[in-house]
């Protein structure tokens, strides 16, 4: 009999047993093309890969249609398999639930031929469960790439199917997993310069003369300019746009008459952006001029002492004419071709609080903290929805006792992005300065910020400015031992801190914090993405704080009896958002019994490992350790209700509890929300940790690589809102150390440490100094809450950090909280 699979290698020495190919050879035989398995054995998945949708007319008329689809790499061990995922199930990675390096079971799918193009089709993941938290898969695996890929027979022949390039054909490229600016996929071509033809360089034209041209019909010579800046790249498709490749970007290019801008069009980004960089020489045939473009950023380039050409820039296209590019090799550049140098504006530390708000300068540091990559959602963008990744960094010159603060957004260099560690040299150039009233200034990136770190440095053009060359002599006298001890890395951080005084404006929105009703924030709360962050202030009262030192605790990835499971069939949700229960409620949780919604998930410092393996146990042995683990639990509960009754709660809070109709208990402190140590024996681990998800499963990621971090002591604090029908609960951890990142650049006025001044502060006074294991103390703690009672009936704004840190994982930490005498009304 002919099978109906095969593959793109031969797998004459493969085992014949394989779920994967067994799955593929049931699919074409049934009636429905549908197959439905209540047991299925795991798969691991190795990539989750995105692109833009395309949708039919009839979904056009979807209010909630996702704007990307994705395409899911699995395996057996025995063979891969490229699946499309059934939009309904496009939430779980919208929120970091399905992800890579982990076990799923495939409970229903379905092979989906297209019907406009012979010879192509795919699975089609409907339904899915999830395993244990680590893959039973995987270790089994040393090289993913070796394993032959599973397509249908007769299908053998597609290029599609068989190249990295999306499963629905009207799409020719990937997108980077969580935003749009990053290069994704084997197409971008990276490299030195391509050998150099004879170049005609008598015939070349300079950039004064084009600004006359434009406009009148003439035959462009060639240009012979060197690239001074370079832009992040920009995504522009969406739907109905008929163009394969919607990349843009621009550079400024220069030669001994001024400087220009020149932009780079649709698929020649693919073919030259990682190979035209900054200081790179370019010979440019069949270009074309149109009048600049106003609203797009530009370098500040005054620095340079040159001309600006800057009515006209230079284009070039793939088509209509083709350009001709030519990157020259730096050994083939002559000096008689006048071109000029690249030129810097490096600024030291101890001039940073002297520069004019928005000005752009080039830093150097060394890095003492990194935090973990978070995403905000670009305003004003609606269809397809866009997202801007971010890290926020400390780093040190040796001209100030203080960091600078740099708020890195992509650079379009993920390679560079992802790795920025402690102890690395930091280079950032065109960023702009941010003075913040009553704070220290910070640097933001600019979409011309290119970032360089540790092994990324030679050959760049600044290696040899005076201030470069500074810095690494003073390097030269640090200890290593002693500049480890003042790193950390992830956790949450959050710059600058909220202004001394709320402010509301009812015509000029922009820069103030948002305040939302707190049926609103449910609602931010479920639309929440995997790492997106946002910063909402909600008015209330404050009924209860409880100090503990416990961490929220999820049990996200457990295999438990029952499992539901995740499919296209149910309708009645909106697939792409969460189930508000899904994301509101913990797994223990139960509206219906207020006194389990206090055990495990807000006592345990960690989840039971126990509870993680219960799919390799029998019946018995689980029906033993689910006794011990409630025994456990039961035991966990009484020794915290005597060693922790450090709490404060408002005369009315006990009847307010019984009659608001929702109380939203996700909030509170998690193992990420609290930074690390940085440590070289960690490094890789730690970067994994703090960066976000990846896009494919490489050996050696393995998700608990990190030990649990101590549990710090915290606050947590329910806040009912203003009309008392919602209560929301939130954690709030204050600074308590002078060496906390968290520390840097916060107004440390003296204040008594009572209650609301340690809310609206967000630190102890004074900060020590001296122990870096300090933390808040349960002594300290009762200091504090002696004076709680000035929260009895008093009206605050409380502004919140949140973030989605992946699965029903849900930060919600207070930043700071105002008295209503501390707000402004415009």
């Amino acid at each position: 009999m002919e099978s109906s699979s095969s593959c793109s290698s031969t797998a004459a020495d493969l085992p014949q047993e394989s779920f994967l190919q067994r799955t593929l050879e049931l699919l074409p035989s049934t009636q429905s093309l549908k197959l439905t398995a209540e047991e299925a054995l795991p798969v691991a998945v190795v990539a989750i890969q995105r692109y833009l949708s395309e949708p039919t007319d009839g979904q056009h008329q979807e209010q909630h249609l996702d704007s990307y689809s994705y395409d899911v790499t699995i395996t057996d061990g025995v063979w891969r398999a490229k699946c499309f995922l059934h939009p309904s199930l496009n939430h779980l990675v919208h929120r970091n639930t399905l992800r890579t390096g982990t076990d799923i079971s495939i409970r229903q799918c379905s092979f989906v031929y297209n019907e406009r193009r012979l010879g192509h089709g795919y699975i089609c993941i409907e339904k899915l469960g999830f395993s244990a938290e680590m893959s039973s898969v995987l270790p089994r695996i040393n090289n993913i790439s070796s394993l032959p890929l599973l397509v249908k027979h007769g299908m053998e022949g597609s290029l599609v199917l068989q190249s990295d390039v999306p499963l629905q054909v009207s799409r020719k490229h990937y997108l980077s997993l969580w935003n749009n600016d990053d290069p994704e996929g084997d197409m971008w071509i990276s490299g030195s310069a391509s050998s150099d033809p004879v170049l005609d360089v008598s015939k070349v034209t300079l950039l004064s003369t084009l600004e006359s041209s434009f406009r009148v019909s003439w035959k462009p010579l060639p240009l012979l300019v060197k690239i001074i800046h370079k832009s992040r790249l920009r995504y522009y498709g969406k739907f109905g746009l008929k163009i394969d490749y919607p990349y843009q970007t621009y550079f400024e290019v220069a030669d001994q008459s001024g400087t220009m801008s020149l932009v780079l069009w649709n698929e020649l980004c693919p073919e030259y952006y990682q190979r035209m960089n900054v200081g790179a020489v370019l010979y440019l045939q069949n270009y074309t001029l149109k009048q600049s473009y106003s609203n797009r950023s530009r370098p500040q380039m005054d620095h340079h002492r040159m001309k600006n050409f800057t009515s006209v820039e230079i284009c070039l296209n793939p088509r209509n004419p083709a350009a001709v590019i030519t990157v020259v090799s730096q050994k083939s550049v002559l000096p008689q071709w006048g071109l000029p140098e690249v030129s810097y504006q490096f600024t030291t530390r101890s001039e940073l609080e002297k520069m004019s708000n928005g000005s752009a300068c080039d830093v150097i540091g060394l890095v003492t903290f990194v935090g973990r990559v978070e995403r905000v959602r670009s305003k004003g963008n609606k269809a397809p929805e866009k997202y801007w990744t971010y890290r926020w960094v400390h780093a040190v010159d040796g001209t100030s006792d203080r960091p600078f603060i740099l708020e890195l957004f992509s650079s379009s260099q993920p390679e560079i992005f992802n790795q920025i560690c402690p102890m690395t040299y930091l280079v950032c150039t065109q960023m702009r300065v941010c003075q913040v009233e009553g704070s220290l200034p910070y640097l933001t990136s600019s979409c011309e910020t290119e970032i360089f770190i540790t092994g990324y440095h030679k050959g760049q053009p600044y290696v040899s400015d005076p201030r470069v060359k500074s810095f690494i002599q003073w390097t030269k006298t640090l200890k290593d031992n002693v500049v480890l001890q003042k790193t950390a890395v992830g956790g949450h951080y959050c710059y600058p801190p909220p202004p001394q005084r709320f402010s509301q404006s009812t015509t000029d929105t922009s820069g103030q914090i948002p305040l939302v009703a707190v049926s609103d924030l449910k609602r931010e709360l479920e639309s929440l993405q995997y790492r997106e962050h946002k910063k909402l202030a909600i008015q209330g009262e404050i009924t209860a704080v409880r100090y503990t030192k416990s961490p929220k605790t999820t049990e996200e990835g457990t295999a438990v009896p029952n499992e539901p499971e995740h499919g296209a069939s149910d309708t009645h949700k909106d697939p792409a958002q969460p189930n508000a229960e899904d994301c509101l409620m913990s797994p223990s949780s139960d509206r219906s019994k207020p006194s389990s919604r206090k055990r495990r998930n807000q006592f345990s410092c960690a989840s039971t490992p126990a509870k993680r393996t219960l799919h390799h146990k029998n019946a018995k042995e689980r029906e033993e350790e689910e006794e011990e683990e409630s025994a456990s639990a039961y035991e966990e509960v009484q020794q915290e209700q005597q060693e922790c009754q450090d709490s404060w709660e408002s005369r009315s809070w006990s009847k307010q509890r019984a009659e608001i109709s929702e109380h939203l208990q996700q909030g509170g402190l998690h193992q990420d929300s609290i930074s690390r140590r940085f440590t070289f024996d960690e490094k890789s681990a730690l970067l994994l940790w703090s960066n976000l998800q990846p896009t494919r499963w490489t050996p050696g990621t393995a998700a608990d690589a990190l030990p649990h971090v101590p549990c710090l002591g915290h606050y947590q604090l329910t806040v009912l809102g203003i009309n008392k029908q919602i209560a929301v609960d939130a954690a709030f951890l204050p600074v308590v150390r002078s060496d906390d990142p968290r520390a840097v650049g916060r107004s440390q006025d003296p204040h008594d440490n009572s209650t609301l001044c340690c809310l609206s502060s967000g630190f102890l006074c004074p900060l020590d100094s001296t122990d870096r294991d300090r933390e808040l103390t349960l002594h300290e703690s009762e200091e504090i809450l002696a004076t709680a009672g000035e929260l009895e009936n008093t009206h605050v704004v409380c502004v919140l950090d949140l973030c989605q840190l992946g699965g029903d994982k849900v930060e919600i930490l207070i930043n700071k909280v105002y008295r209503v005498t501390d707000v402004t009304l415009d």
